[in-house]
């Protein structure tokens, strides 16, 4: 018998990555920055880890960028701030989001939608609603140009460096700043020195040629070609060098670039850029309306390739691209798409390299699925119709379409990759990984329910060769049975299979939440609203007539108080477990269908459960946002697991019961790992380290040396023996003088803040205050503030509130307890003297009866 488990511990969680407005990528490709809330958060791409948050002035962001050499983070928010962050990927760890180094407040009359840094990540220029572009510097924060006159909303910003050679003695370098606006114009303005001198604020060339909003635009490294494209479906090519010159008037610059080309796009246009080309052609791509990302022959005006197939859109699913940018050196496009999807694209192997969910929404169902190894991707079912297929190792997904309603139940086949899943739009799909292409296709659809299909189940000894059948349950109260020998992933078919329905039964008077199929393919269990969950036999027979199925009810499981949400069988023992609303899990024998044992603990609805080592233990979740750990033959509850605000529908665990993966309405997925080794070497080692201390306490406490045995106590956290060492010492001025004045002292803080409460122990207290306090200078025991030691102390005597005391706190908190401890005394000493009155008084009297005679 194996071992049982006792702990899992979070290895990493899957949460909201982007819920809309601007996306950035580091120029190297291996960190994002996207805005969750009103928030931005860093991840790193390789893993998926969350690194820091940043956080303004918790205002809807507008519009974000990062410089080419990360040295800065801006942020532009609906106040109409400007806050600029240094060194962003910094890996100093931040338990709290990270504030602004600089924040410049109004710096527009209007919200500013769009910004750019230009390649020496010294100058920014934003542009505002109200038509008006400022350039910063970024180091110092102050405005170096503003330009007006934009005929409304400013759309697209760009920076162009050009080599003037006119001059063989001396070449300039002329930086212009190129905009765009809703007046379908392009302006160049010119950021020399001399212009900045001038005052001159006038675009030196306006570009005319769009007949709607521009969107994007990039320039060729060597400042001759500009591309610009727009909502009009067009992308126009611009030269600025044949045929245009730079003319001097004085010592004013003009330009007058030429339109040489248009090229037809036939969507609305969000992004444009050159491609990095060794070749003489010149290319570039586009991303806009139809979700895809087209590369063109600047020279022909040709399409070269397309991303992906073009999607239509639907109300749910709108896959249009609202920003779009070439990670330069690398070869890669990363897309923002409107249903809050960032994809990265490689150009050179024609084929996505990742996707970032950004938004799952509920997470409903979860299952493991083995394609490159054994448990390598988890698939999910969320409030939509797009099943998400996550790799365990990152936050890399994969979105499989076919459903035309919410997904709601998800099935694996044991060590293979065929997936099986339930929507609302009645039907069921099976899906399974294709190696050649590296996608999921679609094998077979099961059409036939009057409802939802809220359950599903595959059977347990098929394979990809050779699959057996399924069952479904719906809201129609019906279990269909449906053939899928004639479903095979060798085929390669591309067209899904319409599968065959064996038999359909009417099983409950309510909806059926789940099913569940024997390990060994005989046994089928059913939960439903209605209470109970009910087993039957599974006859199925495939020959080369045809497959034949029927299935015959053998018994029910009644004893719950509300509807079964989820039923499973055990993988080695004939027992069934079921997990219900009145917030218990129930095992049933399968020879009587009784109810053996019965798992109490929850404080809500029991929504999954799942057997793992050997059916030795249970895992469940449950709408409290809780997962528990049980044992079964004790009925205890070994661990509790809590990294949700919501109900957990969704739970999985891997064939190695290693991992248990969850997933939950509040829209995060968590990746629980089995540590119970660690936890027990870790266990080990606290007790072989707890007997060695014990044995020094003990050699100290012989050789009187309290100043090393009262800092002994104090690191083995015992109150009780630390209080018995410091009132061994009390009479000893010096020993009191050497332990208190020592560090040991110090840290017992704790305890004497503890001891000052009670009278029975004050006296310790105050004596160790007195002495502190007279011998020890301020300086001293401020500084002794800093130590980790004291800080863990004060930190744990404020548990409660997650805050550390500071000394004037300290202080304020001994002042109470210490007045009335001395009035406490002066009343004993008021009282003393009545005793001293009453013997007095007694003098007399015992003087007279000394002058009796007593026989």
């Amino acid at each position: 018998m194996s071992r049982l488990k006792s702990s899992y511990e979070k290895s990493r969680a899957i949460g909201p990555l982007h819920t809309g407005g601007p996306v950035s990528v580091s120029e190297d490709g291996l960190h994002i920055f996207t805005c969750v809330g009103e928030q931005v958060v860093l991840t790193r791409l390789t893993d998926g880890q969350e690194l820091k948050k940043f956080t303004a002035d918790n205002e809807s962001i507008y519009s974000m960028c990062s410089t080419p050499s990360s040295s800065h983070l801006i942020i532009f928010t609906a106040s109409l701030s400007l806050h600029i962050y240094e060194d962003p990927l910094s890996e100093t760890a931040h338990g709290s989001p990270v504030r602004p180094s600089r924040t410049v407040s109004k710096a527009h009359e209007a919200p500013v939608h769009v910004c750019k840094v230009d390649s020496s990540s010294n100058l920014l220029a934003s542009g505002s609603a109200d038509g008006i572009v400022k350039v910063w510097d970024i180091r110092r924060g102050y405005v170096t140009h503003v330009f007006k006159g934009h005929g409304g909303v400013v759309s697209a910003l760009l920076f162009r460096y050009v080599c003037d050679t006119t001059s063989v003695v001396n070449s300039e370098v002329a930086l212009h700043l190129i905009s765009a606006s809703v007046d379908c114009r392009l302006r160049v303005f010119d950021l020399s020195p001399n212009s900045a001198r001038e005052g001159t604020s006038k675009p030196i060339a306006v570009l005319e040629g769009h007949m709607s909003v521009p969107r994007g635009l990039d320039i060729t490294q060597d400042g001759r070609w500009l591309i610009s494209g727009g909502r009009d479906s067009v992308a126009l090519l611009w030269d600025f060098t044949r045929g245009a010159s730079i003319k001097r008037e004085g010592k004013k610059a003009k330009l007058s670039p030429k339109l040489v080309q248009t090229v037809p796009i036939l969507e609305r246009v969000e992004a444009v850029g050159w491609l990095e080309s060794q070749s003489n052609s010149q290319l570039f791509f586009t991303a806009g309306e139809k979700g895809t990302i087209k590369v063109w022959d600047a020279k022909t005006s040709n399409t070269v390739f397309v991303s992906n197939p073009e999607n239509e859109p639907t109300e749910e699913r709108q896959r249009e691209i609202l920003d779009a940018r070439l990670l330069h050196g690398r070869g890669i496009i990363y897309s923002v798409h409107a249903d809050q999807n960032i994809l990265f694209y490689d150009i050179e192997n024609r084929r996505t390299l990742r996707q970032l969910i950004g938004y799952n929404d509920e997470v409903v169902g979860a299952t493991f699925l083995s394609i490159s190894s054994a448990d390598s991707h988890v698939a999910f079912a969320t409030n939509s119709s797009l099943i998400r297929v996550y790799s365990t190792e990152g936050n890399d997904a994969r979105l499989l379409e076919g459903h035309s309603g919410t997904v709601l139940c998800l099935d694996h086949m044991a060590n293979n990759s065929i997936l099986a899943s339930g929507s609302k739009d009645k039907t069921a799909r099976l899906w399974y990984y294709a190696n050649g292409s590296s996608t999921w296709k679609c094998l077979a659809v099961c059409e036939g329910h009057a409802e939802s299909v809220g359950a599903i189940a595959l059977s347990r000894r098929a394979n990809n060769k050779d699959l057996r059948f399924m069952f479904t349950g719906s809201q129609d109260r019906t279990i269909k049975m449906w053939d899928l020998s004639s479903s095979s992933v060798m085929d390669e078919a591309y067209e899904p299979h319409h599968c065959k329905s064996l038999t359909t039964q009417k099983v409950h008077d309510k909806d059926i939440n789940s099913l569940d199929i024997a390990p060994n393919d005989i046994l089928l269990a059913s939960g439903s609203q209605d209470r109970t969950a009910k087993i039957y036999e599974i006859d199925y027979s495939c020959s080369s007539g045809g497959a034949r199925g029927e299935i015959r009810l053998l018994g029910s499981c009644k004893g719950h108080k509300r509807g079964v949400w989820t039923v499973k069988f055990g993988k080695t023992e004939k027992v069934l477990a079921t997990g219900s609303g009145d917030k218990s899990v129930k095992l049933w024998n399968l020879d009587d269908f009784s109810c053996i044992k019965t798992f109490e603990g929850h404080t809500n609805s029991v929504l999954q459960i799942d057997f793992l080592n050997q059916d030795t233990q249970l895992a469940s979740s449950a709408s409290d946002g809780l997962l528990k750990l049980w044992n079964v033959r004790t009925e205890e509850c070994v661990a509790t697991m809590d990294n949700h605000e919501d109900k957990v529908w969704a739970l999985a665990v891997s064939s190695d019961d290693s991992t248990i993966v969850t997933g939950a309405a509040d829209s995060v997925i968590t990746f629980w790992k089995d540590c119970t080794e660690e936890k027990e070497v870790e266990r080990q080692a606290d007790i072989q380290k707890a007997i060695s201390k014990e044995q020094d306490l003990a050699n100290y406490l012989s050789l009187k040396d309290y100043q090393r045995a009262i800092s002994l106590a104090l690191t083995m956290q015992q109150p009780g023996r630390l209080f018995s060492l410091f009132k061994q010492v009390i009479s000893d001025a010096n020993s009191v003088a050497n332990s208190v004045t020592s560090h040991s002292g110090l840290g017992s803080i704790e305890s004497v803040l503890n001891w000052n409460t009670n009278a029975k122990t004050s006296m310790v207290a105050q004596t160790l205050l007195n002495t502190l306090f007279k011998l020890r200078k301020i300086d001293d025991i401020t500084t002794a503030f800093g130590s980790n030691e004291v800080q863990f102390a004060l930190a744990a005597t404020n548990q409660k509130s997650g805050e550390s005391l500071s000394l004037n706190e300290l202080v304020q908190t001994l002042i109470p307890y210490t007045e009335r401890h001395l009035a406490r005394l002066e009343r004993l000493v008021q009282d003393s003297y009545i005793l001293d009155y009453v013997l007095g008084e007694m003098d007399g009297g015992l003087l007279f009866e000394d002058e009796m005679d007593i026989d």
